[in-house]
């Protein structure tokens, strides 16, 4: 598949990220000659993080290019994504363009933050193309796209773009009903005025108004929003208790939102400076992989409660392809980057981490043979008994890896896996496990024969694995 990107900065390049690493190339449109520089930062931040979200590893990246004129880009691309200046007339010179030469069936996304897709679409050959995609930053990790419809739009293509940004492992939050500024940023934007008027009035610093934020409520927010969060604080009485409790104080003249601070010179200075004391230190290129190792770790223990953001990295997770190797050769049972909430004080893999992979590699085992999720809700299982580690070389956060897999002991209750774990860039072999399992009845907890189908493929494997010699005995 092909995509085609318009405009190249922070929101082009995030979009680029995405489709590169989900396995779409790429043809990037900007005349800014730092383009290629600017893009390449935000794949180096992308390739870091995204793939750490997931179990599994990520499709073959795409082909990147840059292209000299708009309508070279746009050639056969499935996919053009706009993310010029928040400037009305530029955006619909550049959709005029882009129909001149585009697929009639391409999706024509905008990343615009305030217009509405029927302003986008007033001016082009072909309305029904043209919808509002509004992403946010960085589009490589942050699910939500906001894609925004008019009338005019094509049913069958707003379901081809919602399929295809669900691909992506983003979550298209449709809306049918145009409002300047969508959702997301309506609430920002209150959120932002409110601040402004704390630190115009001196009664808090940036650093004070990011802590209450950081510290409280947008850890709430992470995983339940707002109206969820509400509905917690009406106790066991629910939403309507909170509203009948806290309703009367929206009346009280607690905020300015519907007036904005003149924004002078010296109120700009005054939250630079503030600005620049709270985080100065850092660079913008060590802010955005602090935020992205943050994001990581939120995201995944999301994953692991199936929660908000993380339900939908396990939907996606599901999608990702696995290869399995011929049954004369091991399995491979894991491939993918080590996780930075994986790493200990000394910056590379504890070793609890390295009883987790080969955990899922003998998961992956299971699942090959059919003793997966439908075998344990039927009453059987494997449980292991026995493990036995050999750590051989450090790994380290950012690192892909991969463990193959072979059955040495396939006969009766008993199978036993032998996993090599090797780093993919260069095949260094950095761990192995000796690992034994029993079948057993979960009604009972106590060992018992597999099902005779099970048997029959773990004996299959077992034999064809027999001749195998692993770089390191048991």
């Amino acid at each position: 598949m092909r995509a085609a990107i318009i405009g190249g900065g922070v929101i082009g390049g995030g979009w680029a990220a995405r489709f590169l690493l989900n396995g779409w190339d790429v043809r990037v449109f900007d005349p800014d000659p730092q383009a290629a520089r600017k893009i390449g930062e935000v794949l180096d931040n992308a390739r870091h993080a995204l793939p750490m979200l997931y179990d599994t590893a990520l499709p073959d990246e795409g082909r990147l290019s840059f292209h000299p004129t708009m309508s070279e880009a746009v050639a056969g691309a499935a996919w053009i994504q706009e993310s010029v200046p928040e400037r009305l007339a530029l955006k619909r010179k550049v959709f005029q363009t882009i129909q001149e030469h585009c697929d009639p069936g391409a999706v024509i996304g905008s990343s615009t933050s305030g217009f509405k897709p029927s302003e986008l679409q007033s001016c082009a050959t072909h309305p029904e193309q043209i919808v509002v995609t509004h992403p946010f930053n960085p589009v490589y990790l942050l699910p939500l796209v906001e894609l925004v419809t008019s009338p005019a739009n094509d049913p069958g293509l707003v379901a081809r773009a919602q399929e295809t940004l669900t691909a992506l492992g983003l979550h298209p939050l449709h809306l049918t009903r145009e409002i300047d500024a969508h959702i997301a940023d309506r609430l920002l934007e209150a959120v932002w005025r409110e601040a402004l008027w704390l630190v115009h009035d001196g009664i808090a610093t940036t650093g004070e108004i990011d802590d209450a934020i950081r510290m409280g409520f947008g850890l709430r927010w992470a995983q339940m929003g707002l109206f969820e969060t509400y509905r917690i604080a009406g106790g066991e009485a629910g939403m309507k208790h909170f509203i009948d409790q806290f309703g009367p104080a929206l009346a009280w003249p607690w905020t300015k939102l519907m007036d904005v601070p003149e924004m002078t010179d010296e109120l700009a200075q005054r939250i630079a400076d503030q600005s620049d004391a709270q985080s100065g230190h850092l660079s913008i290129r060590q802010l955005e992989r602090k935020r992205d190792n943050n994001l990581i770790a939120m995201m995944r223990a999301l994953r692991q409660q199936g929660n908000a953001a993380g339900r939908l990295i396990n939907a996606h997770h599901a999608q990702l392809s696995r290869p399995k190797a011929p049954q004369d050769r091991p399995l491979r049972t894991q491939d993918r980057v080590i996780p930075v909430d994986w790493t200990d004080r000394n910056g590379h893999m504890n070793e609890g981490r390295y009883g987790q992979i080969f955990s899922d590699a003998a998961d992956a085992v299971l699942n090959h043979v059919g003793a997966g999720p439908d075998y344990i809700a039927a009453g059987h299982s494997y449980f292991t008994v026995e493990t036995g580690l050999r750590f051989l070389a450090e790994t380290h956060a950012g690192e892909r890896v991969e463990v193959q897999t072979r059955i040495t002991e396939g006969s009766g209750k008993k199978l036993r896996c032998w996993h090599e774990m090797r780093r993919k860039a260069d095949g260094t072999l950095l761990a192995t496990c000796d690992q034994l399992m029993i079948h057993v009845g979960l009604d009972t907890r106590r060992s018992c024969d597999p099902r005779a189908d099970i048997l029959a493929k773990v004996e299959e494997l077992a034999a064809a694995h027999q001749g195998l010699t692993p770089l390191t005995s048991g």
